[in-house]
């Protein structure tokens, strides 16, 4: 049985890694990318509405879901994740497509679309502010609310053994911070799939590896790129309850990086892509079927 309803999960060798994905639909192609600590399952309730229109692939980032778990910190960066992502779109026969990412998918997304502008048809971030400019502008406030930033991000054994203490409890935590959300407001078939995962302990030593990396390597790849905006139409959408529309100017954050870009608050919290799934799927059909 699959992870998402009425799609045919696969798994593809690409870049390296091994990157399971799940696949339904016809037309014009989507690739949606999940966030932490979930996997692809988090798309239950948009993955079908768009696979109506679209040719949907929805991929379990490398360290995450059924995806491979390589070891160093450098194999998380987002320029790796995204090349893993770019070359499983173009094994399946699309250069080009349309991209969603939510949370540490969306980090993937951006840095793909900054790799390989001429993949990405159009862009889709939700609830984040750039990376580059969350820690370069980090207030006592989202360091307190996004301790996990730092937490995760410490040297190898620390925050891998504290989280095999009682590995439910923490990653469930999470799910429940950052904004309106309690654990039974989850479909009860997403926290099984991200129960399965976030129980190994390489998917626990990948997710504190993508972390470390964010801080070791994806800021100065970030700063790097300071002045460039993705030109493909962008869509910014993030949780009117969440700790980044409280802390941050969302659409400001993003101005200076994408060149055509809309942005949307949306009800609940981070985690409104679950939580509002309805909603959000039939805005991302709206905007993807303008492109």
């Amino acid at each position: 049985m699959s992870v998402l309803a009425g799609f045919t999960d696969a798994r593809a060798e690409v870049n390296g890694q091994t990157i399971a994905y799940s696949r339904a639909g016809d037309g014009p192609p989507v690739l949606l990318l999940h966030g932490f600590p979930q996997t692809r399952a988090m798309w239950h309730a948009i993955a079908p509405a768009l696979a109506e229109r679209f040719t949907v692939i929805a991929a379990d980032l490398r360290g995450y879901g059924e995806s491979s778990k390589p070891g160093s910190v450098q194999d998380y960066s987002f320029r790796n994740m995204a090349a893993d992502q770019r070359a499983l779109m173009v094994s399946l026969g699309f250069e080009s497509f349309h991209l969603v990412g939510h949370d540490r998918g969306a980090r993937t997304a951006h840095r793909l679309a900054l790799d390989w502008e001429k993949a990405v048809h159009s862009l889709t971030l939700m609830d984040i502010v750039p990376t580059h400019f969350l820690l370069e502008n980090l207030s006592r406030e989202v360091a307190s609310a996004y301790y996990h930033w730092f937490f995760l991000a410490q040297p190898s054994p620390f925050p891998e053994t504290m989280i095999a203490q009682d590995t439910d409890w923490y990653f469930e935590s999470c799910l429940t911070s950052w904004g309106a959300a309690e654990l039974d407001d989850f479909d009860p078939e997403a926290l099984y799939a991200y129960r399965q995962s976030w129980r190994w302990p390489d998917t626990i030593a990948g997710m504190c590896n993508d972390y470390r990396a964010a801080i070791q390597h994806d800021f100065a790849h970030d700063a790097a790129d300071l002045g460039r905006r993705v030109p493909c139409p962008a869509l910014v959408l993030y949780g009117a309850d969440g700790v980044m529309a409280r802390e941050y100017d969302v659409p400001a954050s993003w101005a200076e990086r994408l060149a055509d870009m809309r942005a949307r608050a949306m009800p609940g919290g981070h985690f409104f892509p679950e939580l509002h799934g309805d909603e959000t799927a039939e805005i991302l059909v709206d905007f993807l079927s303008e492109q």
